[in-house]
């Protein structure tokens, strides 16, 4: 395999030159795009003779919260040695975290156009700015003044086997090669963002890789909560895939973009683009992902409250799951059959149908997700007055929130712990679990269940028991006084 130098041979003599000639304040880009060959670039000039004229100074700027360049910069140069008898070359990289991968107007870039007449007075050298080239684009667009500036720009190829070796590590971040090793879900943005740039080619087979990024991308932005990202890189693959013609690919992303609508309560258009997949799998015959996407037609028609459209396409879903004997995908629905059953207040069917996801969760093993269905069995036996097996429900799905050090569902189910304890007059164990949920609640900041749950309940349960201790702690984590939440409590 030839190197990343070898592969740029020219380019890199181009930006010798750029370096070794260049007088005062210039700048030029170099677009790479994988750290390991910008490590390479640099190493290659450190040490490459026509630079030993040269005070190359290579500074990290990786701050994501970067946002004012030229007052770095400066504060770098008082700081600097200088060599009088070399000319002064700064190469700066890691500005792609500050300029980010979405979003209008990062700050870094905006305050860079207001200071451009500024650089020649403070920085009177060359620079080079190494960013990979989605950066390099929204510094054009989001810096232009500053850009116009702009001496030259490198562009350099990276080495096919190992784009291909990076785009299977997106694909696949349990991989060996620690070099490219995936560590967070903000790290694997950036290097399908990066990947992103290296499939341009109008070949369809670069195309049909480009949609695979936009599609993972999309995924990876909705699963950090960032829908107008995800909304943006689907769309884009749903414009190649219809370019292509490229049927089963289409089906796909507009089921990632049923979801990601559902996920942001965007109802209706969500079903839009459900059905739209819904007709293409059927098309196609791909009855596999009819199930699913019957699913998530389900979900939308919960939310919207029509239960009988819910359950007719969770019982769609169950039906091919069955054909296909995919056992474990029905536990889900059944879930979900039970919430429709138990907002119609059919509580034996809903039983029976969380008691059947139960089931398969166990003989899956899937303890985690087994705690959702404890909890709703629960609302179920509490909501026929059977106090003890409510209680048994929860304790069990407490358990297994706090084995996962899932601390945000532990409230939902303390207070209905509560709730339990207060229905059956154990007013102190009704205080303990309320209390806990609301602690919680508080801790994540969450005021509508504070308000909507904790706080009625805290009143109701300081009515009927005049216990002091509970004013006492809703003072002091409110930071008020006792008199004050006193009066809050009072009945009007």
């Amino acid at each position: 395999m030839v190197s990343f130098l070898e592969n740029n041979q020219e380019t890199f003599n181009i930006l010798l030159s750029f370096l070794v000639m260049s007088k005062g304040f210039k700048f030029a880009f170099a677009e790479i795009n994988f750290p390991p060959d910008i490590d390479e670039l640099i190493t290659a000039l450190q040490f490459h003779e026509k630079c030993q004229n040269l005070q190359l100074v290579v500074l990290k700027l990786d701050d994501p919260d970067l946002h004012f360049l030229l007052e770095t910069l400066k504060q770098h140069l008082l700081t600097l040695k200088l060599e009088p008898e070399k000319k002064l070359v700064l190469i700066l990289r890691g500005l792609e975290k500050a300029i980010g991968t979405s979003g209008n107007n990062p700050a870094i870039l905006t305050n860079l156009n207001y200071a451009r007449d500024s650089f020649p007075k403070f920085t009177p050298h060359p620079i080079l700015f190494i960013l990979p080239d989605y950066a390099v684009t929204r510094f054009a667009k989001f810096a232009p003044d500053f850009w116009a500036w702009t001496s030259a720009n490198f562009r350099f190829q990276t080495v096919p086997e190992v784009r291909q070796n990076l785009l299977e590590n997106a694909f696949h971040p349990i991989n060996s090669n620690r070099t490219y090793a995936k560590v967070t879900k903000s790290e694997n943005i950036e290097l399908l963002t990066r990947l992103l740039q290296e499939y341009t080619e109008e070949t369809e087979a670069s195309q049909r890789t480009r949609i695979e990024l936009l599609q993972q991308l999309g995924k990876e932005h909705q699963s950090v909560r960032e829908f107008t990202a995800a909304k943006e890189y689907l769309q884009e693959a749903l414009m190649l895939c219809r370019e292509l013609q490229y049927q089963s690919g289409e089906a796909e992303v507009l089921h990632d973009l049923g979801e990601i609508f559902c996920r942001n309560r965007e109802f209706k258009q969500s079903r839009v683009f459900l059905q739209q997949s819904l007709a293409i799998y059927q098309i196609i015959d791909n009855k596999e992902n009819q199930a699913s996407i019957y699913h998530l037609l389900g979900n939308v028609a919960l939310e919207l409250r029509e239960y009988e459209e819910a359950r007719n396409n969770y019982q769609q879903a169950i039906a091919i799951c069955v054909e296909f004997g995919d056992r474990y995908s029905q536990a889900m629905t059944y879930h979900c059959l039970g919430m429709v059953a138990q907002e119609l207040r059919e509580y034996e069917e809903a039983r029976k149908n969380y008691q059947q996801a139960l089931a398969i969760k166990v003989e899956f093993g899937d303890r985690y997700f087994s705690a959702s269905t404890y909890h709703q069995l629960g609302i179920v036996a509490e909501e026929l007055r059977e106090y003890e097996e409510a209680r048994n429900n929860y304790q069990q799905a407490l358990a297994i929130f706090v084995e996962f050090g899932d601390r945000y569902n532990q409230a939902n189910t303390y207070h209905q712990l509560g709730s339990v304890a207060e229905d059956l007059e154990e007013f102190q164990e009704a205080k303990t679990n309320f209390l806990q949920a609301l602690s919680i609640y508080a801790e994540f900041n969450d005021q509508y269940s504070l308000e909507t749950f904790s706080i009625p309940a805290l009143k109701r349960l300081y009515q009927a028991t005049q216990d002091p201790s509970i004013l006492e702690t809703l003072a002091q984590l409110f930071g008020t006084t006792v008199d004050q939440i006193a009066t809050l409590f009072e009945d009007n």
